[in-house]
This record gives C-alpha cells, structure tokens and sequence, in this order.
C-alpha cells in the first residue's frame, strides 16, 4: 500500500495520505498480530495462543476495516444515524463473541478432559481386572476342580498333612532302598546306564505303595464301620499282605540301615527275626499314629480326588448345583455399552460445545461486513444452539435477494 503512495505524483501524494490515515495503522496492526503468533517460544504457549487469540484476534482485524471503511460511505448513506447505532452494537456482538468464545473453549476442553478422564478410568479399571483376573485364575480353576471334586467340609489340613507325609516316606524309603535297586539292576542289565532314571521310577512307585497302603486301611475301617464280615475277613488278609510286603522290602531296610547304630551302643547282633520284629512293630506303629493323627481324615478326600468322585454320605441329600458365575468380562463391557450410549446421546451436545465458539467469532465478523454493506446485521448473537444458525437461504430472502431456495442443510 505504501509503495503504491509513493508512486502519485507529489500535488496530490498530501491529500492521498490525508484519506488513507483511517486505514494507514492496520497493515502496521496486522504485521503486529502476525509477528504475536509466530513467534518462537514453547509448544504450550504457541498453542494456548492459537487456541485462544487466533480467531478473536481474526475478527478484531475484520471488524477494524469494516469500521474503517465504513468511515468514507457516511457522506453517502441515508440513514446514518440508524447506521452508526448499528454498528456500535456490532461492536458490542463482537466484544460478547470474543467472550462466549474463550468461554466456549474452555468449557469444551473441560468435557473433552471430563470424557478423557472418564475413559481413562474404564481403561484402567479392565487392565487391572485383566491382571487380577491372571493372577487369581489358578486358584480360580482350582476351586472349579475342587467343586466338582468334593464337597464343602473337605478336611484340607489332614488331606495335605497326609500327601506331605506320603511324600516323605517315599523319600526316605527311596534313600535306604537306591543302594539296593542299584546294584540290582547293575547286575541284570549289566551297566550303569539305567542309574539316572532309577531313582524318579523307584521313588514314584513307592509313593504309590504309601498310598496304596492307607487306601487298604480306609477300606479295612469301612468294612468295619459297616459291619460287612466276609469284607473284614478279606480285608484283614489283604492288610496282612501289605503289612509283610512293607515290612520285608521298606522298613527291614530301613532297620538295617539302623542295625550298626544297635550293634554299637548295645553290643547285640539283631538276627533275622529280631529285625523283622523291628520292623514289624514300626509299620504298625507309624501306621497307627499317622492314621489316627491325619490319615482316617484326609484318605477319603485323597480317594475320592483320585476317583474323580464327589464325597457325599449315602442317604445325605446332594447340594444343588451353583449357577455359574457370569463371566469377568461381562460386567466391563456392559458398563462400556452404557457409556458409549452416553456418548452417542451427548454428541449434539459435544458439537454445540465445539462449534458454537467458532461460529460465534465468524457470525460476528458476517455481521461487520453485512453492515458494511448493507447497514444491517444478518445474525442474532449470542448462538445459544446450533438451531439457531440461521439457512443462507433465509438470509438472503430477508436482504430481499432473488435467489432460488435450496434444501436445508443440517449443521
């Protein structure tokens, strides 16, 4: 503009200044605002003040050169005292916009936080019932297991007092019989190669002897409790037969293990029978403390788990059958359906809460310009709704403009 003054001839370069001086400070004004938002500084404060000076600062610009120019049309206006009113309460539509608009911003980054929040929350309440749900789920499937197993008022304490000491009997009967087994085997085979798998198979089966063992027991009080003769008879020889086979190939071992030990602090030899004896009485009697102690209790659970049979008395009536718990998931996901929901309802909202601060500051610039042109405003501010945005169609049937009406357009 100013290279353009310098090229008029300098008779009427005095009057050109004269009337260019209502527009000649907003190029000035304009380089100002430009240097304002582009200037180097931190992410945050370039975008805060993009966010919330770029459109108000956009409309003071428009509405400075409609006010300016306007100021040349006075001498060829009719109605200028209505003309200058209007374009005061321009400027007061303007000064409302800029503030519905910071407003409208900040009321728009607080739902979006609010949602954000909200969403987060939901996010953060599934990833931690995921890792409970991962972390819980063995004992979660253990305790389906055991409810097909068994019933409420299972003896736990004897049951696993009873599987640790089947455990450790096996164990100390492995460590007196590997000698034994070892040369056995040495000397059939003819080699050391089966030494590494020996000891797995010879502890593994004892530890089903051990079992075995207070599973004839059970059945031998059974028998009893019920009163079943034949069975008891039966049974008592079975019980003797686990009695010599423990006897012979367990604890005589074990009480040869311990015979140099006797020999040493009592000088006597134990023969053949002393030890079977010994033996004898320690089945008997390791068997009776443990039974009494733990093993009447806990070997029904442990056959009733081998057996994959439920523990119920005859005649006592059966539990009914829980209904399954929903699954885990179930509950999230519901409660992510119901926010969806809600966010489908509140999306009008959400874009009245995103549009109208923009469409405030662009109606009010219109508004400049309409009054520029045709001394009168165009639009009703403030929008309180994005209903009330008035068609183009109606805004140029009200400027008295022939111009074919066209299909509504929703916002």
């Amino acid at each position: 503009m100013f290279e353009l003054i310098q090229r008029i001839p300098e008779p009427w370069r005095q009057l050109t200044d004269l009337l260019i001086v209502p527009l000649a400070w907003i190029p000035r004004m304009q380089h100002t605002l430009w240097d304002f938002f582009f200037a180097p500084g931190p992410w945050w404060l370039v975008a805060a003040k993009f966010l919330f000076l770029l459109f108000p600062a956009l409309l003071a610009v428009a509405a400075v050169w409609c006010t300016q120019l306007s100021i040349y049309t006075l001498p060829f206006r009719s109605g200028r005292v209505q003309f200058i009113p209007t374009m005061m309460l321009t400027w007061w539509d303007a000064v409302r916009a800029v503030w519905l608009y910071w407003v409208g911003m900040f009321r728009f980054i607080g739902v979006a936080l609010g949602w954000a929040v909200t969403f987060s929350t939901f996010v953060a309440k599934l990833v931690l019932e995921v890792i409970r749900q991962i972390v819980l789920m063995p004992f979660t499937m253990t305790g389906r297991m055991t409810e097909t197993y068994f019933r409420p008022g299972v003896p736990w304490v004897a049951f696993v007092m009873l599987v640790f000491w089947c455990v450790l009997e096996a164990a100390i009967f492995s460590y007196t019989l590997m000698p034994t087994v070892t040369e056995l085997l040495a000397d059939l085979v003819g080699g050391d190669s089966t030494a590494r798998f020996t000891g797995a198979i010879l502890y593994f089966f004892l530890l089903l002897l051990v079992m075995g063992s207070f599973a004839c027991v059970q059945t031998l009080m059974d028998a009893v409790r019920k009163r079943e003769w034949k069975f008891i008879v039966q049974m008592v020889v079975v019980e003797l037969f686990v009695m010599f086979f423990e006897v012979i190939f367990l604890y005589r071992e074990l009480i040869d293990a311990l015979t140099p030990w006797i020999s040493q602090q009592t000088g006597m030899k134990l023969g053949l029978t002393v030890t079977l004896l010994l033996s004898s009485f320690g089945w008997i009697g390791i068997r009776g403390m443990t039974w009494f102690l733990f093993g009447q209790f806990g070997t029904p659970p442990m056959l009733a788990f081998i057996s994959r049979r439920p523990m119920v008395d005859e005649g006592a009536p059966r539990p009914a059958t829980s209904k399954p718990a929903p699954d885990w998931w179930r509950q999230p996901v519901a409660e992510l359906k119901q926010e969806i929901e809600w966010l489908h309802a509140k999306s009008e909202e959400l874009l009245d809460y995103l549009v109208l601060p923009v469409l405030q500051i662009a109606a009010a610039a219109l508004n400049f310009g309409m009054v520029l042109v045709t001394s009168r405003q165009v639009f009703s501010l403030p929008f309180k709704e994005a209903k009330e945005i008035t068609q183009t169609w109606h805004i140029l049937q009200s400027l008295h403009l022939h111009a074919a009406p066209r299909k509504q357009a929703t916002l």
